[in-house]
């Protein structure tokens, strides 16, 4: 026993107990480490600011009061300047209205002067007209020019608005003048009645009292009809005079007697036509002509 080599004994190195989650390192890291070292640090820095600085509650009351504060100022300054511009404005405002109220008078008074001008105009007409020998072609020019009143038999024809005027449908053709109202009487509609008698015979017409002349006009001004520049208001009554049942049937015959048919069927426009024994129409105010001259026909100069 002797003889055999004694060998050094073996010596085992103490070990750690082995943790039982030691092979799941990453889950274990994520379970001791739940916050982020970065994001620790900037919640201490915040913490320490807060702590150090002023209250977030009183920083947002302050600034809520400084709000409240240039409000305020802003609303003063405001009604400042209105106080200070308002009896600017209002001097203003009075000198536009005494103004308007200055010329709508003049307007007035021009045209009161215009219509007695007018008068003593016509009633020149008329006396010249009277003293030019009495002769039958003096007394027709009269009648015709519309310088003279006259009387006589013819119709009398009534175009009145329908009872509920409708505003106009898509695509109906009256739309197309820029009227919104189908239902009531416009100035094509007048100047188709009145071209229409004048074709079936009339001698002398009048609208709502307005004798009608060669130089008479029928137009619109928005929705109102006008007559040698005066509006007139429905109804309106023509007056018409000439051969009366002749002229009756006539008109109601041609083609502008069956337009307003059609009106009053379509559109629910008022039309009553009726034969008068005796008709009165007035004068024309005033017939002025600057351009045109009579002519003279050649055997009068060689006569003369």
């Amino acid at each position: 026993m002797c003889g055999m080599p004694q060998q050094p004994p073996i010596r085992s190195t103490p070990t750690r107990p082995r943790r039982p989650d030691a092979s799941m390192s990453l889950l274990t890291n994520v379970m001791d480490h739940s916050l982020d070292d970065g994001y620790a640090e900037a919640a201490a820095r915040k913490k320490a600011a807060g702590d150090s600085g002023m209250p977030k509650t009183l920083r947002a009351k302050l600034g809520l009061a400084a709000g409240l504060v240039l409000a305020a100022l802003v609303v003063t300054v405001g009604a400042a300047q209105a106080r200070v511009a308002a009896p600017v404005v209002a001097k203003e405002r009075e000198e536009l209205v005494d103004r308007i109220d200055r010329e709508t008078e003049a307007a007035d008074k021009l045209e009161d002067s215009v219509d007695e001008l007018r008068a003593d105009v016509s009633a020149r007409q008329r006396a010249a007209l009277k003293n030019n020998g009495g002769n039958a072609d003096s007394d027709l020019a009269g009648i015709l020019s519309g310088a003279v009143a006259v009387h006589g038999p013819g119709v009398k024809l009534v175009v009145n608005d329908a009872k509920e005027a409708a505003s106009g449908g898509d695509g109906n053709p009256r739309e197309t003048s820029g009227f919104s109202d189908t239902g009531r009487v416009r100035d094509r509609d007048m100047q188709r009645v009145v071209n229409g008698l004048w074709e079936s015979g009339a001698e002398a017409v009048s609208i709502n009292g307005q004798r009608l002349t060669a130089l008479s006009a029928i137009r619109a001004a928005g929705d109102a009809i006008l007559v040698d520049n005066k509006p007139l208001v429905p109804p309106y009554t023509v007056l018409a005079v000439g051969d009366g049942q002749r002229l009756s049937t006539r008109f109601q015959n041609s083609a502008d007697g069956l337009y307003l048919n059609a009106l009053q069927e379509s559109y629910g426009i008022r039309t009553g036509i009726s034969v008068e024994d005796d008709l009165r129409l007035p004068a024309a105010p005033s017939v002025t002509v600057r351009t045109a001259q009579p002519s003279i026909e050649k055997s009068e100069k060689g006569t003369s």
